[in-house]
């Protein structure tokens, strides 16, 4: 095999994070490309890959180089795979069976030079999953350790850290907690009384209405906010009702806990009204990714120092009411068409603008719909008022104006045109202020080099500090010679055409003009993306940005005509989109600001 097969040899290397202790990642690579050269003839430098994660854990094989070398492997690139030491490829048993299983699919030879043994001889092979299943021992052990930490930290009943929950303060509390071995400063939750009080009133108008939509609605109406001054949503009224750091630690919450299976580290008379639960081992933490809630019965719940602020009967009330409404959830309707969802904004507020439909039909036998504004809609109408516009004619007027931009006449050809015939005149004169920057650039560099040489040959002179001087001056021209040198070569390789691109460009809208119409739904959504950055409905008028381009309004009397009669959802206020004729008589985008 090694004299026929031209496949490379990897190296991978793991550590999970940088401690200074250890072989380091450099060290475990050359080991191991020592240990090919030395087992394999004639290997080139250029015969071995080399894969290295440094931040990841062996728990898992979701690594990016591991990956990248799995998919290699899979490609048939690869014979062996050396690695330092076992762990480094993986702790998980049940990971390493896989792999082994996949290794000797694709014929590919697996070393572990630390452990001394590899896959060519059966006893490696034996030896291979004794130590994997040692790896996986130790990664048990440690997630025990971390059990039996939050164990301790159960005892004491004192808050982590982290985000300090809406209604309370973190303060220090006299004393320390012993953990691992270490001592580390204790914490405890205090009630911030103004913050305390929305908390309540959050779980009152929960129970009240049952709903969370209602519950944010008043919110909104009342102008109550986050203590970041943020406007709540749904999303986070939920995570408060469900956060068990609220409830008062009292026979009710015990029993509702005992009867889940919960780990509960303290005693029945413990739960005296007072204070409040802290539960720990809540939820899976990893990089880059929102936390996770943990199944209830994983938890480890304790009393906490802190005093709680809902009785345990109300916030068990609020988990059934929320468990039973999740079979009435919102569900997209599947026969919505409407268009223009992620792109139309109200230009009274802001906010997004979402289809609403009605059980009425239009002449074509289409559903009709209205756009709705989000704020509008959560608050019920007391922060925007905006009308609604009718969104079966406003998703057809933005794609026959979308279609438009493909026909060589329309306004967005021709300025797109116009500015490639400017950058075009442009590129000489961005060429010769190029050339121009780059030889007084050159020359200040000799002169900086002269003044070196001078200053070294004259040390301790009253011309020392004015040489000096010259040379900081010069440098200080430079660096404004190199700002302005990246801005010119930016501006040629950015915004310039070459012809041919242009030409594509200009077939490819072509093309899509004459193709949009027998496209489906999911696909005129993607066209739309495709040109359209954002479409802001201000009450009579639409305003549509296109990537690339100025703002354009889209106007039509004839349009205006067409849509007198008002199809909205909500008669009183709906709209249909109103504006200016634009040149010509017929509806083109007309251009605006730039944005």
């Amino acid at each position: 095999m090694k004299g026929q097969d031209n496949r490379k040899y990897a190296i991978y290397s793991r550590k999970s994070k940088f401690t200074g202790k250890g072989e380091s990642i450099e060290n475990q690579i050359e080991l191991c490309r020592q240990h090919i050269k030395l087992h394999h003839d004639n290997v080139l430098e250029e015969d071995i890959l080399i894969f290295e994660d440094e931040g990841f854990s062996g728990g898992n094989v979701n690594r990016p180089q591991f990956q990248a070398m799995m998919k290699q492997i899979r490609a048939n690139q690869i014979q062996a795979v050396v690695c330092y030491r076992l762990d480094r490829i993986s702790r998980n048993v049940g990971d390493f069976a896989k792999l082994k299983d996949e290794f000797d699919y694709y014929n590919v030879e697996f070393t572990s030079i630390r452990d001394d043994f590899d896959t060519t001889s059966p006893s490696g092979r034996a030896m291979m999953m004794m130590v994997s299943v040692f790896a996986q021992l130790e990664r048990e052990t440690t997630a025990e350790r971390i059990r039996d930490n939050m164990h301790e930290l159960a005892k004491s009943g004192r808050w982590l850290g982290g985000t300090t929950p809406t209604g309370y303060k973190s303060t220090q509390i006299v004393g320390s907690v012993t953990v691992d071995g270490k001592e580390r400063k204790a914490y405890k939750l205090d009630i911030i009384k103004e913050e305390a009080e929305i908390i309540r009133l959050i779980f009152t108008k929960f129970i009240e209405t049952n709903s969370l939509t209602k519950t944010d609605t008043y919110l909104l109406q009342n102008n109550i906010t986050t203590k970041n001054g943020k406007n709540f949503t749904r999303f986070s009224i939920r995570s408060i009702l469900q956060n068990p750091v609220y409830m008062i630690a009292d026979q009710n919450a015990w029993e509702y806990f005992d009867s889940l299976g919960v780990e509960i580290y303290a005693e029945q008379s413990e739960f005296d009204g007072k204070h409040g639960i802290m539960a720990y081992n809540k939820t899976i933490q990893k990089s880059g990714k929102s936390n996770q809630m943990r199944d209830m019965d994983e938890w480890i719940v304790a009393v906490g120092k802190h005093k709680g602020l809902i009785a345990g009967a109300d916030w068990v009330k609020v988990q059934d009411m929320l468990h039973q409404n999740r079979s009435k959830s919102y569900r997209k309707p599947k026969s919505n068409v409407a268009l223009l969802s992620g792109l139309l904004y109200c230009g009274n507020c802001g906010s997004f603008m979402r289809p609403k439909l009605s059980q009425r039909t239009n002449a074509q036998g289409e559903k009709i719909y209205s756009y709705l504004c989000e704020t509008k809609e959560r608050s019920r109408c007391k922060l925007c008022n905006s009308k609604n516009p009718n969104g079966n004619e406003l998703d057809k007027m933005i794609c026959e104006q979308i279609k438009l931009i493909s026909e060589d006449s329309s306004d967005f050809i021709k300025n797109l045109e116009s500015v490639q015939r400017k950058l075009e005149g442009n590129r000489e004169e961005y060429d010769q202020q190029l050339n121009a920057l780059k030889k007084e650039l050159q020359e200040n560099e000799q002169q900086i080099a002269n003044l070196v040489d001078t200053l070294a040959k004259m040390p301790n002179t009253p011309a020392f500090d004015y040489i000096t001087e010259q040379i900081n001056t010069l440098h200080e021209k430079n660096e404004k010679i190199k700002n302005r040198t990246q801005e010119l070569e930016s501006l040629t390789k950015n915004h310039l055409y070459s012809s041919e691109e242009f030409d594509r460009t200009k077939e490819l809208l072509k093309s899509f003009g004459q193709s949009f119409d027998t496209m489906g739904v999911e696909q005129k959504r993607m066209a739309l993306r495709a040109f359209i950055r954002r479409i802001v409905w201000d009450g009579k008028n639409v305003h549509v940005v296109l990537f690339g381009d100025s703002e354009t309004d889209i106007d039509s009397e004839d349009l205006l005509q067409a849509l007198s009669d008002d199809a909205g959802a909500e008669p009183e206020e709906s709209a249909m989109p109103n504006a200016r004729t634009a040149s010509g008589g017929s509806p083109q985008p007309k251009r605006g600001d730039s944005e």
